[in-house]
């Protein structure tokens, strides 16, 4: 049997800039990217936060909410790598703030973050990637919060629906050099999982809802993250690839009465 490293995807030496990729979910899609011979680029306000297994990965300092630096950044790459053969648009998220409570000013930072922000990076990227005679390909990270109810977390999930929206239009505006695709992740288990889930208990309580049996893991969203990049997914553009373990079981399901309920 094949081990994750033995497996050819043809990213062998691709240049790949991983927005927020130093922790998290970004470090996992990293550590998947870099197992398969991909060059990753990790990008982020500061190299501090970055785990220590990556520190010998390449690390640009950006604050992606500035379109001005964006530009540099992706111009810093592309004179350092000669390329960019892929994007991971991954830094994002939100703490909880009930819309009622939420200022305009904080809703704001979390729109420009998890939808603003990827788009600069994409243009950036787009406009080399044009150039290239391999293209290149986009992947953003949304989440199933933008495609339910996202109580606490509006803001975020208003803006990860925009983002999967704005993929299948740039993935018309782009083609046929330029891919664009979307992974909606669901409950990911990281370093900060309890500043959502609270303890292990808590972690266990929400994966016993999945139909899985548990939460992803960052490299099961790296897998997904790193199959959309490659030449396998040539033909996909456009496309959502849902990670959420076959996703919520209905609630209705646990407050029947009748017999067959499960």
């Amino acid at each position: 049997m094949q081990t994750q490293s033995q497996v050819e995807l043809g990213l062998v030496g691709k240049v790949v800039l991983v927005t927020g990729g130093g922790r998290g979910v970004g470090a996992g899609i990293t550590r998947v990217l870099a197992s398969l011979g991909a060059r990753p680029v990790i990008c982020g306000r500061s190299a501090d936060k970055v785990a220590d297994d990556l520190r010998e990965v390449a690390f640009v300092a950006c604050d992606v909410r500035d379109a001005a630096a964006v530009d540099a950044m992706v111009e810093e790459i592309v004179g350092r790598a000669g390329r960019i053969d892929g994007v991971v648009n991954n830094a994002g998220g939100s703490p909880f703030a009930l819309a009622a409570d939420a200022s305009a000013r904080f809703t704001g930072k979390i729109v420009d973050l998890n939808l603003l922000a990827p788009l600069a990076v994409a243009r950036a990227a787009n406009a080399v990637m044009q150039t290239q005679d391999e293209g290149g390909a986009i992947v953003n990270v949304s989440s199933v919060s933008g495609h339910r109810p996202s109580p606490g977390t509006s803001a975020y999930g208003a803006a990860k629906a925009g983002l999967d929206n704005l993929m299948t239009s740039l993935a018309v505006e782009w083609a046929p050099r330029v891919r664009v695709n979307s992974v909606v992740a669901g409950p990911v288990v990281t370093e900060l999982s309890h500043l959502h889930y609270g303890d292990d208990a808590g972690v266990e309580a929400v994966g016993a809802t999945i139909p899985m049996g548990r939460m992803a893991t960052p490299a099961d969203v790296g897998n997904a993250v790193a199959f959309l990049l490659s030449p396998l997914a040539g033909y996909i553009s456009g496309s959502t690839l849902t990670v959420h373990g076959g996703g919520e079981k209905p609630a209705f399901l646990d407050a029947a009465t009748a017999g067959n309920a499960v």
